[in-house]
């Protein structure tokens, strides 16, 4: 299946190598001329959707995703532009809303029994193999070269969020995560180097293009990270939620994945890009 790259055929769309059935994509581009990004939904997505500049199969048969600083936003309050996937349990059952504590969205195991009923999912796991191509080397130094590569996602926070950072004249990046309780501030771990804006070039950290993998766990109050190498120790990072105020009857969830570029400071041509080879989503 796709899980092994060996199975990617690099003349195939995106959604013919991966199983997008239960996502949709956000990409940077405005033609239905509303003002903000175009959202590409379930059944399009799987329909063949492919976008030559910002989505699309790459020759290896990876699964491209490509977002410069100057493009179409998500919405007003957003500041920075993206081409990422947002989960969607519905696949494509419009009488399910995209928002709400409904089949499109998950629960933690330790949500009230209403809500994990009524949710399509409790608990969840997202594993991702990918390549981070290109990050951005111009602008700000507290935003140059970082780029969001998976999310958590509530109603308004984010319970997760993973970046990976390569500072320009570095030749490797680091990973680190940011946990948003709900209405609350973030908590920072860093995972391999340092996420400062002044860190030293990473001895341990992930070069552009190298292959690496990422899984993100929720067992009730539990969030787990783990970063996989070929040759090296897994990397992990556990996060106790339990305060975080996520396990109530109205929040729901939704992974994110794809690029969340990090940085609007820069040239308006500077861009990330990274290349999936795998993508997949569980819950109980």
């Amino acid at each position: 299946g796709a899980m092994d790259p060996e199975f990617l055929d690099p003349q195939l769309p995106p959604s013919s190598n991966f199983d997008l059935s239960a996502w949709y994509l956000s990409v940077p581009t405005d033609n239905n001329g509303d003002g903000k990004a175009d959202s590409i939904k379930e059944n399009d997505l799987n329909a063949g959707y492919a976008d030559g500049t910002y989505f699309y199969t790459a020759a290896d048969g990876g699964m491209v995703f490509r977002c410069p600083i100057d493009g179409y936003k998500t919405s007003t309050n957003t500041s920075y532009t993206r081409t990422e996937l947002r989960e969607m349990l519905r696949r494509g059952d419009t009488s399910i809303a995209t928002q709400g504590v409904n089949g499109n969205n998950w629960v933690f195991g330790s949500a009230p029994a209403s809500a994990r009923e009524a949710a399509g999912g409790v608990d969840g796991v997202l594993r991702a193999t990918l390549a981070v191509n290109h990050v951005t080397t111009t602008g700000d130094s507290g935003q140059v070269g970082r780029v969001i590569v998976g999310q958590i996602h509530a109603n308004n926070d984010e319970p997760l969020r993973l970046y990976y950072r390569k500072l320009p004249g570095h030749s490797k990046g680091s990973v680190y995560i940011a946990h948003e309780p709900n209405g609350g501030s973030d908590s920072w771990y860093d995972m391999i180097g340092s996420r400062s804006s002044s860190a030293s070039d990473p001895s341990d950290g992930i070069a552009l293009d190298e292959v690496w993998s990422y899984e993100v766990k929720v067992v009730g109050n539990t969030l787990t990270v783990t970063i996989f190498r070929a040759g090296k120790d897994d990397v992990v990072q556990v996060v106790d939620m339990g305060n975080s105020g996520y396990d109530v009857a109205d929040q729901y969830q939704y992974f994110k994945a794809g690029v969340y570029n990090q940085n609007n400071t820069g040239n308006a041509s500077d861009y990330v890009q990274v290349t999936f080879y795998a993508l997949e989503q569980s819950h109980d």
